[in-house]
């Protein structure tokens, strides 16, 4: 028996009982399950496709908070997240540990509050509330992860610059030598283009397995920056 296994092994469901049913992404889900290696696992897709909904569900069903931050502390604000979490079941990895880390990018505010309500902890952790939206998820990324455990990332590239999106992936690279297991949900070319990751593009027909150079969003990007007088005329005429 493998006792060096991630701390997610798969992911399998039963058909959500809320609007989650309708995303086909969801429906693969609980058809086929989800096999997650170790290292880190991007989720690609447009508004709307379901990338978002299977990351926030799978963080929750291991245990996480449903509005960002770790297993050992839980604040809210208001309940907006899908019932699907409930008809999840997590094959944890034999031999891996509890900790984990929920990086919502909407959320964190409400969790540098409940920080700051709940002293404790690391006593050398920043006051990320005094800091600009972005140097307080890279203050956060040096502070929170660390070792091995889940991390799960919701288009964390919001709040980034080109440079700090960079300072992310060496985060990850990091946490995957240190062997720990990431997540992410994202819109970011640059973000998935981390060598070794493997890449799931979520769309209208679940998801598939799929290369870096091959994504939809990819050949957007590069489109729109080699002419971007071929889409604007279209929008500002």
């Amino acid at each position: 028996m493998d006792f060096d296994q991630p701390p997610v092994v798969r992911v399998t469901g039963t058909e959500p009982g809320d609007w989650s049913a309708s995303i086909p992404a969801v429906s693969q889900l609980v058809r086929d399950g989800l096999d997650l290696g170790p290292g880190v696992t991007f989720l690609v897709g447009q508004n709307g496709s379901g990338k978002s909904t299977l990351v926030e569900a799978i963080a929750v069903a291991y245990g996480l908070s449903p509005e960002g931050g770790s297993a050992f502390g839980r604040h809210q604000t208001r309940e907006t997240e899908s019932s699907l979490w409930q008809d999840l079941t997590i094959q944890r990895g034999v031999g891996s540990g509890r900790w984990g880390f929920f990086l919502r990018a909407e959320t964190m505010h409400g969790w540098y509050s409940y920080l700051a309500d709940h002293p404790g902890g690391n006593p050398h952790e920043p006051d990320f509330h005094a800091m600009s939206h972005g140097e307080s998820f890279v203050a956060l990324l040096q502070h929170r992860f660390d070792g091995a455990g889940f991390y799960c990332l919701d288009e964390p590239e919001a709040a980034l610059s080109f440079s700090n999106t960079l300072a992310l992936m060496a985060t990850l690279d990091r946490i995957t030598r240190d062997r720990g297991q990431v997540l992410c949900a994202t819109h970011s070319p640059v973000l998935a283009s981390l060598p070794g990751a493997r890449i799931l593009e979520v769309g209208e027909w679940g998801w598939r397995e799929t290369a870096w150079e091959d994504l939809e969003l990819l050949h957007h990007w590069r489109a729109f920056l080699d002419r971007p007088d071929r889409y604007l005329r279209h929008l500002l005429d």
